[in-house]
């Protein structure tokens, strides 16, 4: 089988006993068998990529595994259990890999074709017939930072009014400096409009090389295979 993609969010009433988790955690993730990569992540509106976007009622894991057969024994085991048992509500949603550039924390996550940036361009694999999923993950240089948050709200605005969204979230290691975005589209297409067609994130992306924003930069695709659950109440 194929290498898959899963996130979890979890929606959590007590933030100490989310935080206690998420410290205990990355501790027991690192022996779990057919696990490539994992990061535990909070969440946030992803409006601004400050502090006021956080979100300290819902938190997320970002798993890749070898094979199904990892990623849903993992499902059963006690680590999802005990978040589980801490949540609300929770949504999971299963992935395979597209396309993918660029590193976390050095490494390269996810078994992918590299993947251009010109809409003109766009490959055969990311033309996927179906749904689709987008993670972009940045470390920012500190002295950039501020220029960048100047940039966001632009994108930010626009991405809630792009036809084709299904939902969208920010996700980071860290409230500042490391950050990201996870993202559903109905079709590759819809996303790719977003992406390279419409104005604001068009100039975003037109700017990131010349201003030197990120320290390390991540960009990838995925076939949506299952959505399971909702966020903040809705399924998306």
């Amino acid at each position: 089988m194929s290498e898959v993609a899963v996130l979890h969010v979890w929606g959590t009433r007590s933030v100490p006993s989310a935080l206690w988790r998420m410290g205990r955690d990355r501790v027991g993730l690192r022996s779990t068998p057919g696990l490539r990569f994992a990061k535990l992540l909070g969440t946030g509106s992803g409006e601004t990529f400050t502090l006021r976007d956080a979100d300290p009622h819902h938190w997320a894991t970002l798993t890749v595994w070898d094979d199904d057969a990892s990623a849903r024994a993992f499902d059963s085991g006690r680590l999802v259990g005990a978040w589980d048992s801490l949540a609300h509500e929770r949504l999971r949603v299963v992935m395979s890999p597209l396309s993918s550039r660029g590193s976390w924390s050095g490494a390269e996550p996810f078994t992918a074709e590299p993947f251009t940036a010109e809409p003109s361009t766009v490959e055969p694999a990311e033309r996927h017939a179906g749904p689709v999923a987008a993670i972009t993950r940045a470390r920012l240089r500190v002295r950039r930072a501020a220029t960048f948050w100047r940039a966001v709200p632009p994108v930010s605005s626009d991405l809630q009014g792009s036809p084709g969204l299904r939902m969208s979230l920010g996700i980071g290691e860290a409230p500042i400096g490391l950050q990201g975005t996870f993202s559903l589209w109905e079709s590759s297409d819809a996303l790719v409009d977003f992406a390279y067609r419409r104005a604001p994130h068009r100039e975003v992306v037109r700017r990131t090389a010349s201003a030197g924003w990120y320290a390390e930069e991540l960009f990838a695709r995925f076939a949506l295979r299952e959505v399971e659950g909702t966020y903040r109440g809705t399924a998306p």
